[in-house]
């Protein structure tokens, strides 16, 4: 092998080391149980206090472009729309029993995070990870509104078709690594363990986040396709579908995980650089 070779294949490596010896698939795929939990109460949450700020109305308005320009393939404009729906009539009460599913996805990435650096792991992981996630919960309202502003004008773009289309996509995509890119550090430096020095969660959570971002719109495109998704399962396409959905969002968690293993070896250089 050449010498060459061997020095890329050492730095495109050296980020994530700290996982050798650590199933990172068995990781994701856990934290994949906890999201299929906690997704749409999530989801109901961020659309039931956004609504409650910016009116109902409001929100279906700046949602509606959106919904119209989904591929219908699988079925997402019907799934979206009765999402943002449920959410803006969502009571109280409702509201309140979501809350405690919701949290299980801090519970979820906490533990996932945690057993990554320290495998024997740390007291009370479970409620630790959903305190930490709380706060993004408060903040839900903020990035969803921000990214509901966004949506009319790429959505617009999006069905006008050729090169409007191609900026569309790009406009959308840059407004979720806005959005996400908070989130994402948020995560690696408060929902995991370890506090990771600022500037290396900053840069790797922002890089982590144009990755998710764009993994997303591979799911819209992915959503376009002529596929028949009940075909595995005897022909049932709503067995299909939540496979797919669950499949997808593995994948997600795993860019998420070598993102935080990414994070924590930056960090690590960083400390060494400074000591």
């Amino acid at each position: 092998m050449p010498g060459w070779v061997a020095r890329a294949r050492r730095v495109v490596s050296a980020p994530f080391r700290s996982l050798q010896g650590r199933d990172l698939a068995l990781h994701a795929a856990a934290v994949t149980f906890y999201a299929g939990i906690a997704v749409v109460p999530i989801a109901l949450l961020a659309v039931w206090i956004t609504g409650w700020i910016a009116g109902p109305d409001r929100v279906r308005r700046l949602t509606g472009h959106t919904i119209a320009a989904l591929p219908d393939a699988i079925g997402a404009p019907q799934a979206l729309s009765a999402l943002i729906e449920a959410g803006l009539h969502l009571t109280p009460l409702f509201a309140l029993a979501s809350l405690l599913p919701a949290t299980l996805y801090g519970e979820g990435l906490r533990r996932a995070f945690v057993s990554l650096r320290t495998p024997g792991g740390e007291p009370l992981v479970g409620w630790r990870g959903r305190l930490l996630w709380l706060p993004l919960m408060a903040a839900a309202p903020a990035l969803l509104l921000a990214m509901f502003l966004a949506l009319p004008s790429t959505s617009s773009l999006w069905v006008r078709g050729g090169w409007y289309s191609v900026l569309g996509v790009v406009l959308s995509f840059l407004a979720a690594w806005l959005v996400l890119t908070p989130v994402v550090i948020w995560v690696y430096r408060y929902v995991a363990p370890g506090r990771p020095r600022w500037l290396s969660t900053i840069l790797v959570g922002s890089f982590t986040a144009a990755n998710l971002s764009g993994f997303l719109h591979g799911f819209v495109l992915f959503c376009s396709l002529p596929i028949n998704l009940g075909a595995p399962f005897g022909g049932f396409d709503e067995i299909g579908g939540m496979v797919a959905v669950g499949l997808w969002l593995y994948l997600f968690h795993v860019i998420v995980l070598a993102g935080y293993a990414a994070t924590r070896s930056a960090s690590a250089f960083q400390i060494r650089r400074e000591s």
